[in-house]
């Protein structure tokens, strides 16, 4: 018999920086990771950390504890996550009032400042002043996903952690006593297991007859190889629409298709932006879509297409670069909040996930965890479905 002392359901951001975590704290943890070859919103995001965002007195401290980690974390995990400090570039439409859009990011702590079109080309050249109103400007942190996430699993590694490529099939159970996984090689045993698995939480909870309010939309980008031409900041649209059907997906007369594993809730959204590595290779725009299906392939031709076209209208030169479309599923609360904590409906049985920022909330929150885990476990928040 395989007995950890938890089992850590999905190796994305959350799912490793937890596992570290946990296992820093002199615990026997198990990772399981369903495929080797990553496809998951990790792996296909911008890295950015907006550690301006906190609108409470809770989130502000996550926002600052991020920030303060991310300077460290390099040395900690004994490898370069690339984590850097650059401006945010929010794009206003042409349409809309920069004024009327400037207000709606008050409710965060670090306020933007507002430039004309002219302005904003000067700090980002790359930018075309004719097809925007203006621009919101914010400090903003950026890592490199992929390298951020493989670190914290070779220090998971090096800290005593079992790490495996299976597919979990099933939650092991007793009444509502939590008892291991399944996976699609043998069975693990633990009295504690915790649900990391990104845009698959929904499915693989709902097994057990839970429908937890965490969903999943299907994204997809463009990623380039490395190139010359030089992007100075992350630039993003100010208006994020992705988070006006994130929240729609949560209304009681939408919830019930989620049922159905082939309903198109919602159809393209397109949200132009671009961020440029280190390394010199891009990540382009994000289109996003809600299809109950997790194992839908969106039209790959089709959302390249859209793209090209609206990355092309605020960064000119960045509209044919040579590069692939690539689709994962984000992991989403319809509230912009996210789920952490123990599930009250199964003893033994907790959640990680549903992160809107997950760079910045994700890794502070990890190392909550641990002490509620290890030190408090009463003053773990609870979840109930």
């Amino acid at each position: 018999m395989k007995k950890f002392d938890w089992i850590i359901v999905g190796a994305g951001i959350t799912g490793s920086a937890l596992s570290y975590e946990l296992t820093k704290k002199g615990l026997k943890v198990l990772l399981l990771e369903k495929d080797p070859n990553y496809s998951n919103a990790t792996r296909y995001s911008y890295g950015g950390v907006a550690y301006w965002s906190g609108t409470d007195n809770n989130s502000i401290q996550l926002c600052q504890e991020s920030r303060e980690n991310y300077h460290n974390l390099s040395q900690e995990l004994g490898a370069d996550t690339e984590f850097r400090e650059l401006d945010l570039m929010l794009t206003i439409p042409v349409d809309k009032s920069p004024q009327a859009i400037r207000e709606n990011y008050n409710k965060f702590f670090i306020k933007p400042q507002l430039l004309t079109p002219q302005e904003a080309a000067i700090i980002e050249p790359l930018l075309n002043p004719n097809a925007i109103s203006g621009c919101l400007q914010l400090p903003h942190g950026h890592i490199h996903p992929q390298k951020t996430n493989d670190a914290y699993q070779q220090a998971f590694l090096r800290s005593g952690g079992t790490f495996n490529y299976e597919e979990v099939t099933q939650l092991l159970f007793q009444n509502t006593t939590i008892t291991g996984v399944q996976t699609n090689k043998e069975k693990y045993f633990s009295e504690n297991v915790v649900i990391c698995a990104g845009g698959l939480s929904h499915s693989l909870l709902r097994n057990i007859g839970l429908n937890v309010n965490v969903y999943f939309t299907h994204s997809q980008l463009i990623l380039t190889p490395k190139l010359d031409i030089k992007l100075k900041s992350l630039v993003m649209p100010a208006i994020l629409n992705r988070l006006d059907i994130e929240e729609k997906s949560g209304e009681s007369g939408i919830q019930s298709l989620w049922n159905n594993p082939n309903n198109e809730i919602i159809s393209d959204v397109m949200e132009p932006g671009a961020i440029q590595f280190l390394d010199g290779s891009f990540c382009l725009g994000q289109i996003s879509q809600i299809i109950t299906n997790p194992h839908t392939k969106p039209n790959e031709e089709n959302a390249e297409k859209i793209i090209r076209e609206e990355v092309g209208r605020i960064l000119p030169q960045l509209q044919n670069l040579h590069g692939k479309v690539h689709h994962c599923l984000v992991a989403f609360c319809p509230d912009s909040n996210f789920l952490v904590g123990k599930i009250d409906n199964f003893q033994g049985l907790h959640l990680f996930s549903g992160f809107t920022s997950t760079f910045v909330f994700a890794p502070p929150l990890a190392k909550r965890f641990a002490v509620w885990a290890t030190e408090d476990y009463e003053q773990m928040p609870s979840l109930l479905f």
